[in-house]
């Protein structure tokens, strides 16, 4: 009886010992971010600010596809979020116009010095220049007829933060337009139905969706669709068995 109640308190001890070295498991997140749900799928490492040759893309006729695509027209606000050297910054204000705006926005600091340069030599007098952070794209609210995401979404660590901070920066009938490729999310670009996933649990619908190479890959537009979840609310996207699903 005495064995069996030694053995008894040591087991106990045991177990307490153990439920002490177990080290609670700390957000490493920024702190901006953690409110929000963590993104289930790697991340690309950011890349060069200029995704390809200018003259190539407009061999392309990218910018120029893009737009179309977008419906973008004379007078119009537009963010290029990710905007590296400008190459669509600078199409984009000749696009809209005197009476539009451009803001070009990116979260390299020594991007958006060489793009400042490049506006001021340039004379794009509807242009701004803005620094953003990895999970907050830091746009005025309410200001923008299309907010361009042009070959940088898969780079964003933080999506549901990221988009959910976005939202708001959308005028009535805004859209979000993203310009990716159809890969890993690891090698820069993001599969289609994954980005349909995120949009979707942050209250963005898909309005439009075109596959073209003159794009070098794929276009794809949303709208704000009814009242944004609060961050706790926000339903992550997993992957399961190869395709996403929100998360219970």
């Amino acid at each position: 009886m005495v064995a069996r109640r030694f053995a008894l308190v040591i087991s106990v001890i045991a177990l307490a010992l153990t439920a002490g070295c177990e080290k609670k498991v700390e957000d490493d997140r920024p702190a901006t971010s953690r409110a929000f749900p963590r993104a289930d799928r790697p991340v690309s490492k950011l890349g060069e600010t200029g995704f390809s040759s200018e003259a190539k893309r407009d061999s392309f006729q990218e910018a120029k596809t893009v737009m179309d695509l977008a419906g973008i027209g004379k007078g119009m606000s537009i963010a290029d979020i990710g905007a590296g050297e400008g190459y669509y910054t600078v199409r984009l204000a000749t696009r809209v116009g005197k009476d539009g705006r451009v803001l070009a926005q990116d979260i390299d600091a020594n991007a958006v010095r060489d793009l400042g340069l490049r506006v001021e030599r340039e004379r794009l007098d509807n242009v701004s220049i803005k620094l953003g952070a990895e999970d907050d794209p830091r746009l005025p609210s309410a200001s923008f007829d299309r907010v361009m995401l042009v070959h940088m979404y898969h780079e964003v660590g933080e999506p549901y933060a990221f988009l959910w901070r976005l939202r708001p920066s959308l005028r009535r009938g805004g859209r979000v337009v993203v310009v990716d490729v159809d890969r890993p999310t690891d090698k820069h670009g993001i599969p289609p139905a994954l980005l349909f996933c995120e949009f979707e649990a942050v209250g963005f619908r898909l309005t439009s969706f075109v596959r073209k190479p003159e794009v070098q890959g794929y276009f794809a537009q949303f709208e704000a669709a009814g009242p944004a979840p609060a961050p706790a609310a926000i339903r992550p996207c997993r992957m399961t068995g190869g395709a996403p699903v929100a998360s219970e």
